[in-house]
């Protein structure tokens, strides 16, 4: 079932992508025919799992991903989401913050024997997701300035305000995730 969703749902978003490369490239809309080809890429990126002996990742993960791609490659940059409303990129972030803090969950999970689990302290998790998340959002902010510095120039269009309301959006849904990691210990 799990790998089933995984190839239905990587091969609609590809195909999505597609279209829309290839009706933007005859437009000739360079900024959304490279988004649509990155979205191809982030698209076709967790196929790569399926050559893994066990995907450690449920299937809300799974689709939380394809969320955020739909999210931040359709919504965000090629409807133009991130230009009309405001608080589309502060949400994101935070959404992210969450999303890779869920992901901390899982590889705390798959990482650390399930014998092992009970000896280990709530700090431990609570630290490794949080963690996990701050470091995201701070390489995500990286990208972004490197974007800006070689392509596009329009993804930090506040300037270090923009990338202090990201970072802290990514650090609050992170730190919502450490927290339920901190209480949910014994049970995830």
């Amino acid at each position: 079932m799990k790998k089933n969703l995984f190839v239905l749902l990587s091969v609609v978003f590809v195909l999505f992508m597609t279209a829309l490369f290839i009706f933007y490239l005859i437009k000739g809309d360079p900024s959304r025919w490279q988004v649509a080809l990155g979205g191809i890429a982030v698209s076709a990126l967790p196929l790569l799992l399926l050559l893994s002996k066990r995907n450690p990742f449920n299937i809300p993960i799974i689709i939380a991903y394809y969320v955020f791609v739909f999210c931040t490659t359709f919504l965000g940059s090629i409807a133009s989401f991130y230009l009309h409303y405001k608080w589309w990129d502060t949400s994101l972030h935070f959404y992210k913050g969450i999303f890779v803090g869920f992901i901390g969950i899982t590889l705390y999970k798959l990482f650390i024997p399930k014998k092992a689990q009970s000896d280990v302290s709530k700090w431990i998790p609570f630290l490794f997701v949080l963690s996990l998340s701050v470091t995201s959002s701070v390489l995500w902010e990286i990208y972004e300035f490197a974007g800006d510095q070689f392509f596009t120039h329009t993804m930090q269009r506040g300037g270090n305000k923009d990338t202090m309301y990201d970072l802290l959006a990514g650090t609050a849904g992170g730190l919502l995730a450490a927290i339920y990691s901190y209480i949910k210990k014994e049970e995830i």
